[in-house]
């Protein structure tokens, strides 16, 4: 079986559910490649049939806005614990002169930071946790969050 007829027998909900799910799982705070993941999908959606690019967005949209919503609470709950754990784990990533300059960032410019940090590897995956562990306003909090999954993922879908 070529690989092309191999693809064309996926189910379009597993590939959906999928993104949705790394986007999800990444925009916790756990490093995965969900920009990846977005647009293999993407270019997989535009190839077949029986998958559509705008429900590869939306389920990535919806991955990432949940993700980083329960990252905020996880941040909210537990922030300054989680970033001493993992910056024993991970000094590169997670040291903190990393942390530092994220926070001092935040403090800033938190609403900006949480838009443009969705594009933006490393803030990504750090913005819900660290806007939680900052006491950011759930609401300011929610609104960039929201527009910056959307244009994000509908962007790199498109």
């Amino acid at each position: 079986m070529h690989i092309d007829e191999w693809l064309q027998h996926i189910p379009a909900i597993a590939v959906y559910l999928l993104v949705g799910g790394v986007v999800l799982i990444e925009s916790l705070g756990i490093p995965l490649p969900g920009e990846i993941v977005l647009v293999s999908a993407a270019l997989l959606a535009s190839q077949t049939h029986h998958m559509d690019p705008l429900w590869i967005g939306v389920f990535a949209s919806a991955g990432a806005i949940v993700g980083d919503s329960i990252g905020y609470l996880i941040g909210r709950k537990g922030g300054e614990r989680l970033f001493a754990w993992a910056g024993r784990k991970f000094p590169k990533h997670f040291g903190p002169k990393t942390i530092a300059k994220a926070k001092d960032l935040f403090q800033r410019k938190g609403v900006y930071a949480v838009f443009f940090g969705r594009f933006i590897a490393l803030l990504r995956i750090l913005a819900g946790p660290l806007s939680g562990s900052l006491h950011m306003p759930y609401g300011r909090f929610l609104a960039a969050n929201a527009l910056g999954g959307i244009v994000w993922a509908g962007g790199t879908t498109a």
